[in-house]
């Protein structure tokens, strides 16, 4: 799937997503991230979703995101709200989708002026 960035924009935008693959402004990474709308596109260290741990949302927690969009790979998973208790105790707003719906939502929530996190974890074969 390709998207369209503005290129005006200095901030984070998500321009590509395909099997094994992400594009942040255009910039290809093949493993998982956290994006934000600005500053640095942070490696996300998880490979697949049954690894998520309370350390991988504590990470983000620190980020202080209004709402972090989970990108749970190829179909939407339900985490476990164990390992989502640090945003839950931060009260940051969560929603968890398949990574390429959750990349269309961090666009359009960042281009709305959001304070928004997208964690994607990628699709594989």
């Amino acid at each position: 799937m390709k998207l369209h960035s503005d290129p005006q924009s200095s901030q984070n935008t998500i321009t590509g997503y395909g099997i094994g693959f992400l594009e942040v402004n255009q910039t290809p990474y093949s493993h998982a991230l956290i994006v934000q709308p600005e500053g640095e596109v942070l490696a996300w260290p998880v490979e697949e979703i049954q690894d998520l741990s309370e350390d991988h949302f504590s990470m983000i927690s620190a980020l202080l995101p209004e709402l972090v969009i989970v990108g749970t790979g190829k179909k939407q998973v339900f985490l476990n709200p164990k390992i989502l208790q640090p945003l839950i105790k931060a009260k940051i707003g969560f929603e968890m989708m398949d990574s390429q719906a959750a990349c269309r939502t961090y666009n359009i929530l960042m281009g709305e002026g959001r304070k928004v996190l997208a964690a994607i974890l990628l699709e594989k074969d």
